[in-house]
């Protein structure tokens, strides 16, 4: 398994990816508006623009995992934190949200997920991120925003 930085020749795939990890979250909400599942590849291109981009790529040359990150002062603010939902507990997750972190040395770490997310939750405490609040979404979904100092 290897963390490279993703390239725009690598939007299609990973706008797939996105598709079919999300759908877990989805699952655990019932709810099929969540912004991954809605946003349009157009909208994935501009987001790319605005941000750092990694990929976890198999023996295969198959990205199974992908994180974005946009840097605002000094904090990077860490999204789309996503595996292939074959390729699941097999530490990617956790080796993309490290790799994203070791890019921004001296920098605060934010990040938000699902209340109901147990799995992502536990990942993101056993490294160090702690909650700072809570908000509700327009689509129903409660978030929990977490953080954690620079390395």
């Amino acid at each position: 398994m290897k963390i490279l930085k993703a390239e725009i020749e690598d939007l299609q795939e990973i706008y797939r990816l996105q598709k079919e990890a999300f759908i877990i979250e989805a699952k655990i909400h019932n709810n099929y508006s969540i912004q991954p599942l809605t946003q349009t590849f157009e909208e994935v291109k501009k987001e790319f623009g605005n941000a750092i981009a990694l990929k976890a790529v198999n023996e295969d040359g198959k990205i199974v995992g992908s994180v974005r990150g946009i840097t605002d002062n000094s904090t990077l603010y860490i999204g789309k934190l996503m595996v292939h939902p074959d390729f699941q507990n097999r530490g990617i997750g956790k080796k993309l949200l490290s790799s994203i972190e070791d890019m921004f040395p001296g920098f605060r770490y934010e990040l938000f997920t699902s209340t109901k997310s147990d799995k992502n939750l536990a990942i993101y405490i056993k490294n160090g991120y702690r909650e700072f609040k809570r908000e509700s979404s327009p689509v129903g979904v409660d978030f929990v925003y977490l953080s954690k100092n620079a390395k």
